[in-house]
């Protein structure tokens, strides 16, 4: 009987990969570590030699050598620290897009934002010399224009929501209707932040109806409750067989019976939209006037300042806010401070708030005058071969979960063009120089018009020709195939 003897076992091609520090120390390595620095280096070096091991895992003839290791490495460093926030050109028709930063800033909110980027008195009482809240700079604006006693804001209606009910419940039953249960965009859900404020949250009614006497029974149940919290349905309509307690009615039982009434109201609207045929968003002044103790309301929705969380109401409410410890972890910063400032200011007359705040002049904007500025638009790119324009009609929407119902008639250019998937002229539009979003529908490109200003028409037709005609930018071809459009 013979023997075989085993054949060797071939070396397992990974462990014929460079060390980490063999790499790092290579010559051609020095100017990456002096540019980028030993620590970046050595995470990119790493993150090489994974995707290494994977490969060769599958493929043992894969090995790479100690250039090309370090030429991706490279890549990964640049990749890094590239920019990846741009400016970009609104044309989804999505007025308050939360993709995209939700409310424009007026010139105004933006200047002086840049005038507090420096040293500012944000805590300092330049008269006395002492130290001030930075909400001295807002308490008197956000008082004056919604009729409230008082007012305050943090970093978003979020944290506005979760710190009211932590001051103001501490703790006890917060009894809220089940038709009012919301969530809103990043899964925040009304239930979460009231056990997140401590107290403990009480359901009364139903989806679609609610009455006075199902608080009635709640409050019996649970007499030690403090607050009946009313939650907006910003971001979603129930129709037909629907009730709920009017908010003045509401108002009245909660004061009958010792209780205080907080409103999260989300949109933040200071005027009345009626007369741009959106008459379904309440104003917060209606709110204070019905009764409520604290309404909270965003800052960059309809109120088209910058990303806050707003509140109104009794002084004393607003007080005990501003001393709980949550203030401090929820308050805005500086230049959110000042850009809030200087759009609560263009409320006040004789300003027209629908021709300064940019959010307000683009949901009242008329047909005719979307009609022209597609018009100019058409002019502009229309010479372009092979390129197929139409203007339509179409139907946009105030976004950012405000008027989820009411959808905006507007114009839009079509474009489409024979050599270029939609897809890709969609892509190219999003990562050309100058950045547009559309969308698209009917196998088509939409550059909706109602989120376009006359001032970005000649850049936008600029970036059309260069879409339609040029080639792929450097950025898109990080993306082997199209990602999601943002519209």
């Amino acid at each position: 009987m013979t023997l075989r003897t085993p054949k060797a076992a071939r070396p397992d091609p990974r462990r014929r990969l460079p060390a980490v520090g063999a790499l790092c120390d290579d010559p051609i390595a020095q100017p990456l570590k002096a540019r980028y620095g030993a620590a970046a280096l050595t995470r990119a070096v790493r993150g090489v030699l994974t995707e290494a091991r994977t490969r060769l895992a599958i493929d043992p003839d894969l090995l790479p050598t100690t250039g090309a290791i370090l030429e991706a490495a490279e890549a990964r460093l640049v990749e890094g620290v590239r920019q990846t926030l741009f400016t970009v050109i609104n044309a989804t028709g999505v007025v308050i897009h939360t993709n995209l930063g939700r409310a424009p800033l007026a010139p105004e909110a933006m200047a002086a934002a840049a005038a507090a980027a420096g040293y500012a008195n944000l805590e300092l009482d330049l008269d006395t010399g002492r130290r001030s809240s930075r909400q001295a700079h807002l308490d008197p604006l956000i008082a004056e224009m919604t009729g409230a006693e008082a007012g305050m804001a943090v970093n978003n209606c979020a944290g506005a929501v979760l710190l009211a009910l932590a001051a103001v419940a501490e703790g006890a039953p917060v009894i809220v209707s089940r038709g009012e249960l919301v969530e809103i965009g990043g899964g925040f859900r009304i239930p979460d932040v009231v056990a997140q404020s401590g107290s403990r949250l009480v359901e009364v009614g139903t989806t679609n109806r609610t009455h006075l006497r199902d608080y009635e029974k709640a409050l019996a149940d649970h007499p030690e409750a403090r607050v009946l919290l009313r939650t907006h349905p910003s971001n979603f309509r129930i129709s037909g067989f629907t009730s709920v307690p009017s908010l003045e009615s509401l108002a009245h039982f909660a004061h009958a019976h010792g209780l205080l009434l907080i409103e999260d109201l989300g949109g933040g609207a200071l005027v009345d939209l009626s007369p741009f045929g959106i008459p379904d968003e309440p104003t917060v002044q209606a709110s204070l006037r019905a009764g409520v103790d604290l309404v909270l309301f965003s800052g960059d929705k309809l109120l088209g300042g910058p990303q806050a969380g707003l509140a109104a109401g009794r002084r004393d409410l607003v007080e005990r806010l501003e001393a709980h410890p949550l203030a401090r972890a929820l308050r805005l910063d500086k230049l959110s401070v000042a850009a809030l400032a200087a759009t609560l200011r263009l409320y006040r007359p004789p300003s027209d708030p629908f021709q300064r705040i940019p959010v307000l002049r683009l949901l009242a904007q008329e047909a005719g005058t979307l009609t022209a500025r597609a018009t100019e638009l058409r002019a502009r790119v229309e010479g372009l071969a092979d390129l197929e324009t139409e203007i339509v009609e179409t139907e946009g929407y105030a976004g950012g979960g405000a008027l989820p119902m009411r959808a905006l008639a507007g114009r839009a250019l079509a474009l489409r063009h024979p050599r270029l998937s939609t897809e890709d002229l969609a892509l190219r539009l999003r990562t050309g120089e100058i950045r547009v979003l559309g969308r698209i529908e009917q196998d088509r490109v939409l550059i909706d018009l109602r989120t376009v200003d006359d001032a970005e028409v000649p850049a936008l037709a600029e970036a059309i020709i260069a879409a339609a005609a040029g080639e792929m930018s450097d950025l898109s071809r990080h993306y082997p195939e199209a990602p999601p459009s943002l519209a």
